[in-house]
């Protein structure tokens, strides 16, 4: 969990960012993220949930806070275990559909359309749900929702290590994992809105940093055998599925 207040720095290019002019203010900040990396067949799973507000000076002209929620969880396997995938759609179509029917397929896209890596042609995972910059319903619902989301982590997940952790796990099996991880690296450097906008503002370099993997690989021009097990996650990866009906 990350609880913090901007320097002026980051509050200065926060607003650029927002094409706001106004001067005169703070930011503040409240986000948990979870970056689960094991070393097995197991999927990788990433989860942020942040509440971020602006408070302007009261003599600062116009509306004195700006506030919005961001985050989701996406599920990053090197293979793919179709009914771990359900499940893990499943939980997440459960948590949204507690507050609005509409909230799990405009954020499953929302997820497929964010985590796209485009100098590669493909997602870095198989989605799951994700938003930002959401302030059009009432706060204390966001809070509500958000909150759903994040406690929906562990039924979603720990199911799905629990299952594959035994599973054999060969050094073929570890190479192109490491390969997988080297894409999600590539998106969070290059894509991620946070990553970049904290390298940009002069952010805590640990905070940025803290979802990347502690190794990964790149091979040069890999083309996975078609009708392989890799093939079929790059494929699902290139080419977005719903998961659940």
């Amino acid at each position: 969990m990350m609880h913090a207040a901007s320097s002026k720095e980051r509050y200065e290019g926060l607003l650029c960012a927002l094409g706001d002019t106004r001067e005169g203010g703070c930011t503040y900040g409240e986000a948990m993220v979870v970056g689960i990396m094991v070393q097995s067949i197991a999927s990788l799973n990433y989860i942020n949930y942040q509440l971020l507000v602006i408070n302007f000076n009261a003599d600062t002209p116009g509306a004195p806070r700006q506030w919005w929620f961001g985050g989701g969880t996406d599920l990053t396997p090197a293979y793919i275990f179709e009914d771990d995938v359900k499940h893990f759609h499943s939980v997440q179509k459960g948590a949204c559909d507690k507050f609005d029917a509409s909230f799990y397929p405009r954020f499953k896209k929302w997820c497929d359309d964010y985590f796209y890596i485009k100098h590669r042609d493909e997602r870095r995972g198989l989605g799951g749900i994700f938003f930002d910059d959401l302030n059009d319903y009432d706060q204390e619902m966001l809070l509500s929702f958000s909150t759903e989301c994040a406690n929906s982590v562990i039924p979603a997940y720990i199911p799905i290590i629990e299952k594959r952790k035994d599973t054999p796990f060969t050094d073929e099996h570890k190479a192109w994992q490491q390969l997988r991880r080297g894409r999600y690296v590539e998106f969070n450097l290059v894509y991620d809105r946070g990553t970049t906008f904290g390298l940009k503002t002069g952010g805590r370099i640990e905070s940025i940093l803290v979802s990347l993997p502690l190794s990964a690989r790149w091979e040069y021009d890999h083309q996975p055998v078609e009708g392989s097990e890799e093939w079929k996650l790059l494929d699902a990866c290139i080419n977005p599925k719903e998961w659940i009906c």
